[in-house]
């Protein structure tokens, strides 16, 4: 814990100090940038070719082609979900939630990217709508869809509670991935990752620098959605918190199931292909 107080001495140049500007630390001009125009009218006469249901305190796994978009939905009330995506034919390359968050900050809306991650590091998916792309960032500092939280998991349900529980969105995708790959439940846990945080509003107490939630908005209708730039399996935790506006993990609050839609265009976008995975030769200065 913090202390209550600074327990060192206030330097006599302190307010220059703190005063000192920030610097961006990944300046990200020479990114492309996702032609979102070219991904919407791709939309144009898809279709829907399969849809998966993910039950409220448990996952599941779906699949989504390159070239195809998909969407979380959500359904009958306020749910937040936690989302893990794996190249489909290498579950080593995954989501990379750190290299993501420094390249388009703590919360990600329409025309953000999810990275993979290292050595591959290229896009995984592109978001292309968001229906909650209105609430911007709030007074305390809150925002939806965070790349901040890893994901509420039994072993720090232990820690802080004493206790098991094993509907925690990391055990729910791990039980998920198991049930996909025909993996053990210990082979399969360590390609869970941190996540995409779906509908969840949350932020840093601007006091202490703290991790916060709060009530997300999502309603039902509200979605999320992607492009898949790679062949992509993806696993989604409806977490137990529900709209984690009072806790996680918990079998006590109101909790709903979320829906994921594939969508196949008729054409892909103009100008689209899959990314190749990132060039560097991986020759580290030795």
């Amino acid at each position: 814990m913090k202390p209550v107080r600074p327990e060192a001495t206030e330097p006599a140049d302190a307010v220059a100090r703190r005063a000192v500007a920030p610097v961006v630390c990944y300046p990200v001009g020479s990114l492309p940038r996702p032609d979102l125009a070219a991904y919407r009218a791709a939309r144009e006469g898809w279709r829907k070719v399969v849809e998966t249901v993910v039950p409220p305190r448990d996952a599941r796994c779906f699949d989504v082609p390159a070239g195809c978009f998909f969407r979380i939905v959500s359904v009958e009330g306020p749910q937040v979900g936690d989302l893990n995506l794996w190249a489909a034919d290498d579950l080593d390359e995954r989501f990379f939630s750190g290299k993501t968050r420094a390249l388009h900050g703590t919360h990600l809306s329409t025309g953000d990217r999810l990275w993979s991650s290292l050595p591959h590091l290229r896009p995984m998916a592109t978001v292309t709508q968001d229906t909650l792309d209105w609430y911007g960032f709030d007074e305390w500092g809150g925002s939806v869809h965070d790349v901040i939280g890893t994901r509420c998991d039994p072993y720090t349900h232990r820690l802080l509670s004493g206790g098991d529980y094993h509907h925690c969105c990391h055990s729910n995708l791990t039980r998920a991935l198991a049930r996909r790959t025909g993996r053990s439940l210990a082979e399969a846990e360590p390609a869970v990752h941190d996540v995409l945080n779906v509908f969840m509003c949350t932020g840093f107490a601007r006091d202490t620098g703290r991790y916060f939630m709060k009530a997300s908005p999502v309603r039902p209708g509200d979605f999320l959605e992607f492009f898949a730039e790679i062949d992509l399996l993806g696993a989604l935790s409806a977490c137990p918190g529900g709209d984690c506006g009072a806790q996680h993990s918990s079998d006590a609050v109101a909790c709903h199931p979320l829906l994921v839609e594939v969508y196949e265009p008729k054409t892909p976008p103009a100008g689209w292909a899959p990314p190749a995975r990132n060039g560097y030769a991986r020759g580290h200065g030795a």
